[in-house]
């Protein structure tokens, strides 16, 4: 059922499935957001916090990988519905919770319910668009991350504000519960066929390779930095430049707005100047590294440059996950096996991110945010070293394969 010759289908599906994964942003990444307001408010401590933050980073990774096997098998339609639904919940329970335990098993279900949304919108994709439309889609309802983040950081200090923390889980609960209707009325139902056992093998062996190990490497990398800055910039922006929370908060608006800007350019970059993703991944890798570095050098002179470096960074590292994660299973679509693809490269993002949130919670409490800020940049160093390592294997391996 592709959707070649009718642009307006094409169109269509592109938005609710931009506006779907912009709905599950608000449900997931709503904590990290207000960690800030609650660790003042809760009187718990920000490594406690942070435990479920973790947690829910590591269910999500772990979710990712048997979201995309049954992506393969089962109605996509109904794994999103149900990840949904689920996680709705979630929200509503959270702020019911009365200890930092009961925070980190409500927060580890709903990052599992939240890993049954990408792997199946990429099937989705690349199962109703044209190959053309599924290179465009791709990069739009990434955006969906950015501007689910662009809601929660605006949205967020006003509830606090004027209702308290605990509306913000409500009102994101509001958000996805409306999404699971209209996501049921106008999403499209598609045939899933079992996956020839040859084929599957095929795909499990050029999957797991040294080359796919160190694609992975990077990507846990990446996951570190996109995740780690994001959550713990209001910390750093209020600690620092001793900013109230709801304005540090506030400051959280500029990343995602880079990051959708990054992805235009990650995607520009892609199409016209590096084909070989790995190459291009390293470059993007390069500039953030540049700017962990600045981050790191005029950190404490100049609130507004902490800013534009964080956001910098952050939205380098969506440009290395949308070449990565996005446009790198495709390469795998003779197999029929995207979604599972989709599903262990995107785990691996959430790897970085379970790492870096715990580890940026200690890092900061214990030795300071000007620590941890180098941490940063030699991550990100290290990750375009690793990208620039496998880009010349890649191109060898997969000369001359159209990623479509």
């Amino acid at each position: 059922m592709k959707t070649n010759g009718s642009a307006g289908k094409a169109a269509r599906l592109t938005v609710l499935f931009t506006v779907t994964y912009m709905v599950s942003y608000m449900t997931r990444i709503n904590f990290g957001a207000i960690v800030a307001e609650m660790e003042s408010a809760t009187r718990i401590s920000r490594s406690l916090l942070s435990m479920a933050l973790t947690g829910s980073f590591a269910a999500y990774g772990a979710g990712q990988i048997v979201s995309g096997v049954c992506g393969d098998r089962f109605s996509p339609k109904k794994l999103v519905s149900c990840g949904l639904a689920v996680t709705v919940l979630m929200n509503v329970l959270l702020p019911l919770c009365r200890s930092p335990r009961q925070m980190l098993a409500v927060w580890c279900v709903n990052g599992f319910a939240q890993a049954f949304l990408w792997p199946p919108l990429v099937v989705l994709m690349a199962t109703l668009l044209s190959e053309d439309d599924y290179q465009k889609a791709v990069v739009k309802v990434s955006w969906g991350s950015s501007l689910g983040t662009i809601a929660v950081y605006l949205t967020a200090p006003l509830v606090i504000s004027a209702l308290g923390w605990k509306w913000v889980f409500r009102f994101s609960a509001l958000c996805g519960a409306g999404m699971v209707v209209v996501w049921n009325r106008y999403a499209c139902e598609i045939e899933r066929k079992t996956v020839h056992t040859a084929r599957a093998k095929g795909a499990g062996r050029a999957l797991f390779t040294p080359l796919m190990f160190a694609v992975m490497a990077a990507i846990v990398l990446m996951g570190m930095l996109r995740d780690g800055v994001t959550t713990w910039m209001p910390s750093y922006i209020s600690e620092v430049y001793h900013f109230e929370n709801v304005i540090s908060i506030l400051t959280g608006v500029v990343l995602p707005v880079f990051g959708i800007l990054c992805f235009q350019a990650a995607s520009g970059l892609y199409r016209k100047v590096f084909p070989n993703p790995v190459l291009c991944a390293g470059a993007i890798f390069g500039v953030g590294a540049a700017s962990a570095l600045a981050l790191f050098l005029l950190s404490g002179r100049n609130a507004a440059c902490s800013v534009l470096f964080s956001a910098l960074l952050t939205g380098c590292m969506h440009g290395v996950n949308l070449i990565l994660v996005s446009m790198i299973p495709s390469y795998f679509k003779k197999y029929g096996n995207v979604s599972t693809v989709s599903g262990v490269l995107n785990s691996c993002t959430y790897i970085g991110s379970a790492l870096s949130t715990y580890g940026v919670a200690v890092l900061s409490e214990n030795l300071g945010w000007q620590v941890t800020l180098l941490i940063w940049t030699l991550v990100a160093a290290a990750g375009t070293a690793v990208c620039f390592a496998a880009a010349a294997p890649w191109g060898r391996r997969f000369a001359g394969t159209d990623s479509q």
